[in-house]
């Protein structure tokens, strides 16, 4: 199976249902994680990606109330936050004029009576309109499903409305496990697979890139998890549309489904390797993946460079998500930590901006790894 497995990542061919479930459930790590990172050099060398970002979120009250998320709340609870427009650009200012190549804007999804289709159009214009250079990563296939549940618009007609607006890319998230069963335990209201891929197409057709995910160590089961790579390489193949892949890793602190499955404790550093590693591998038509440090710490993101990713995040700034769920890890980092970080991996820093264009790393390194 190695072999074979070996074989078809070499000659660039999509892998089989079986040889991707041997990856997750048979596979010796050590050998996972090599094949990985052969992936990893093909693609990117010893570069890794980094952004000065900073994300914004502008309430967490959702109508979606997912069954593993510890973020959403409801408009009554206490923790329930809802931010206007100015109040978001007064909070930006200062990082953007300090230095910020991407504004990663993600949240809940409120009811129509507190926020409508145009107070979210309208804060990619604003953005745009203050801050022109700054890339504008917005939305997931969720919120474009939403939204065109309000307007009565297509996805076409939504995502193209946003891009006159001054939309970059889509985040990618929302994806979770795409087979049903699972799904409608985790978040039933969501859009489903289907509808998440077309979002996805349809952006793809517009020519806006956008990132997948992949949510594990909750319910699904291997072949759940194959499915959904698959699904996500065949849309890949059919388009060329995503730049990353984000493995996420389920935090059960704090949420329905922890409660449900009387759990506190997540996944181990090995499975998040094991499943970084994997995704690697079928994804081998995706450009990059993503150790995502804010859910995964620093430090084992650091050695998530040596099984696969090639790119990790940014500088953030603020983050809800997660760190509602429990996460360990600081709310933003300085860029020479990232640099640093990533040198004592033995990689080479790449500072990038929203579209991964390289830029200069002001003060340390350069794209091609000399001083500046």
């Amino acid at each position: 199976m190695q072999a074979s497995i070996e074989k078809r990542v070499a000659d660039g061919e999509r892998l089989t249902s079986d040889e991707s479930r041997f990856l997750f459930t048979e596979a010796d790590p050590f050998w996972l994680g090599k094949l990985a990172h052969r992936v990893r050099l093909a693609r990117s060398g010893r570069r890794t990606y980094f952004v000065r970002n900073r994300h914004i979120t502008p309430t967490n009250i959702c109508v979606h109330r997912c069954a593993f998320c510890s973020f959403s709340a409801d408009s009554v609870d206490e923790r329930a936050f809802f931010f206007s427009l100015d109040e978001i650009l007064s909070t930006v200012t200062a990082d953007a004029t300090n230095g910020i190549d991407e504004f990663h804007i993600v949240g809940g999804m409120p009811p129509p009576q507190i926020a409508d289709y145009g107070y979210f159009r309208g804060l990619l214009a604003a953005l745009h309109a203050q801050f022109p250079r700054v890339h504008l990563a917005a939305f997931t296939a969720v919120e474009i499903d939403w939204f065109a549940q309000l307007t009565g618009w297509s996805y076409r007609k939504v995502l193209a409305d946003l891009k006159d607006a001054g939309l970059g890319s889509l985040t990618g998230g929302g994806a979770e496990i795409f087979d049903w069963e699972v799904r409608r335990r985790l978040c039933p209201k969501k859009v489903r697979a289907e509808g998440w891929l077309a979002v996805h197409r349809e952006a793809h057709a517009l020519g806006i890139p956008t990132n997948a995910t992949m949510l594990y160590g909750h319910l699904e089961r291997p072949e759940h998890k194959v499915s959904h790579l698959l699904a996500l390489y065949d849309l890949q193949a059919e388009t060329g549309g995503f730049r990353a892949f984000i493995p996420l890793a389920y935090h059960p602190q704090g949420n329905r489904l922890g409660r449900q499955l009387g759990r506190s404790f997540r996944t181990t550093a090995l499975q998040d390797l094991r499943h970084l590693a994997a995704s690697r591998i079928i994804l081998h038509n995706f450009p990059h993946v993503k150790a995502y440090w804010v859910e995964f710490g620093l430090k084992l993101a650091q050695v998530m460079l040596s099984w696969g990713a090639d790119d990790i995040e940014g500088t953030v700034g603020e983050e809800h998500i997660y760190h509602d769920a429990g996460a360990g890890s600081p709310q933003g980092v300085a860029v020479d930590e990232l640099a640093y970080l990533i040198e004592q991996a033995g990689f080479v820093p790449v500072l990038r901006d929203g579209a991964y264009n390289e830029l200069l790393l002001p003060g340390a390194v350069t794209a091609g790894g000399k001083k500046d």
